[in-house]
């Protein structure tokens, strides 16, 4: 009777652990992906914003940059006239604007952004509280009564 508990233990241990493992941790690790894609378009609306102050500060129309065709294989261009640009808005779209006006738009996008980025911090802090219940719900079925050290910063 005892074999077939310690048993049933090492099958619950064995699921709470494939758990973490096969649902919590992928859960962090997406909603920590995301996160860092929320940052990089945050830091691409910033240079953007940097090179429209810098243009508009020289007061000069005209523009020497790199364009990337892909691949990370860049070409310069020279850009006549860059009085008005087009301005990712999202889903592929781009928006043809002024200085001003992309201005206040940056300033709009990258907040509404920060705010995402905010949300996500939350749900990846809500994901790690999950995994640390459920590893103490381990730790209780195996009769522990520590965390090791080393599995609570592996795991968190």
């Amino acid at each position: 009777m005892a074999a077939a508990a310690d048993s049933d233990m090492e099958q619950k241990v064995l699921q709470y652990e494939n758990f973490i493992g096969d649902v919590l941790q992928r859960d962090l690790q997406r909603v920590l992906e995301q996160r860092d894609g929320v940052y990089e378009k945050i830091s691409q609306y910033l240079q953007l914003k940097n090179t429209i102050e810098s243009l508009q500060e020289s007061g000069s129309q005209q523009l020497k940059t790199e364009v990337d065709l892909g691949c990370s294989f860049y070409v310069q261009a020279h850009v006549e006239d860059a009085s008005r640009i087009f301005v990712a808005v999202g889903y592929g779209f781009f928006v043809e604007m002024n200085h001003d006006e992309a201005l206040r738009f940056i300033d709009k996008k990258t907040s509404q952004l920060t705010a995402f980025t905010e949300l996500l911090t939350k749900d990846s802090a809500k994901i790690k509280a999950n995994i640390r219940m459920v590893l103490e719900g381990l730790r209780e079925l195996q009769g522990l009564t520590e965390l090791p050290d080393s599995r609570r910063r592996e795991d968190l």
